[in-house]
């Protein structure tokens, strides 16, 4: 007899894990260090306590995710660093050590908004939602690097978003910092491999203090944190791909990938960019187009089709 169904996946656990979450103290975060801590692993709750522009600071947003996390019997400590501190981020990454003598997995997903057109934006405004969101990536990962490399083990987890993917009104700051983050995960993936270090991208729509102004109330209904955080689990785990990047949100989840179309080959001429104008049609033919392993693979294609005419 013949069926249709498919075995059930063996249950994903993180028992004798460390996980440290940064902006958990709500939202995605909340998600993330609860669901986390539910399955086994040990979770230092990171939140500096700020409102959604990120004025302000605060340990009790952590603290009550603590609180959450040990009343349904696991383990987790509370950390109010500012993400884009790295002498805090330092002593929170000591603290875990001192508590748990190691750190499995990072889920970079502190942040704040400050939207306005490009127009009216300042750069105080743009700066500030890179520093958070960028670099507060940057010193997060960079204080676990060497410890997963030691450990020959670990699991980065950047939260990217379709702003920087495919662009937003009023989200350039926003934007320009989550796409930078994938191209830090691209390069990180390819540096962590052989240590056993694998880093993906998350990019979620969900319902959270930083959206909730932007979608109908019956959109935002669909889009908890909760459906979200599966997509992160996976990303996180033992059998984690890497150099993903999921998107997920109201319980749906894809794929988003970085690609390189076949190109075509003109050279060097005096009339290039009117010849360049006249294959526009072949330039944006998608049929041969692949997901580089690496940057070189660009140059390879184009040096490769330079040679290739010069034997024609």
């Amino acid at each position: 007899m013949t069926t249709n169904s498919q075995a059930m996946p063996a249950t994903i656990r993180f028992d004798g894990q460390v996980a440290v979450v940064t902006g958990a103290g709500g939202g995605l975060g909340r998600s993330h260090a609860l669901q986390l801590a539910a399955r086994g692993a040990k979770v230092v709750v990171n939140d500096l306590g700020a409102a959604r522009d990120g004025t302000g600071n605060g340990l009790t947003a952590a603290e009550n995710v603590v609180a959450e996390i040990r009343a349904a019997g696991g383990e987790a400590i509370a950390s109010a660093a500012s993400v884009t501190d790295p002498a805090g981020v330092q002593e929170m990454v000591d603290q875990a050590m001192r508590e748990w003598k190691r750190i499995d997995i990072l889920v970079n997903n502190a942040g704040f908004l400050r939207d306005k057109s490009f127009t009216k934006m300042t750069l105080d405004d743009f700066r500030a939602i890179v520093d958070v969101h960028l670099m507060g990536a940057v010193i997060c990962t960079k204080a676990v690097w060497e410890i997963m490399k030691q450990q020959n083990y670990g699991r980065i987890v950047m939260t990217t978003s379709s702003s920087g993917l495919f662009g937003n009104f009023g989200q350039s700051n926003y934007g320009a910092a989550k796409m930078a983050l994938v191209g830090l995960m691209q390069t990180l993936s390819l540096e962590g491999e052989k240590y056993g270090i694998r880093v993906n991208c998350l990019a979620p729509t969900a319902a959270t203090r930083m959206t909730e102004d932007l979608m109908p109330a019956e959109v935002l209904a669909l889009l908890t944190p909760e459906s979200v955080t599966p997509g992160m689990l996976y990303l996180a785990s033992r059998d984690a791909p890497t150099r993903a990047i999921l998107c997920a949100g109201a319980g749906t989840f894809s794929r988003s990938y970085i690609t390189l179309g076949d190109g075509v080959h003109i050279g060097e001429r005096p009339d290039a960019v009117e010849q360049l104008v006249a294959k526009l049609d072949t330039l944006a033919d998608r049929s041969k187009e692949i997901v580089p392993s690496a940057g070189f693979q660009q140059s390879q294609m184009e040096v490769a089709k330079a040679l290739a005419a010069r034997k024609q």
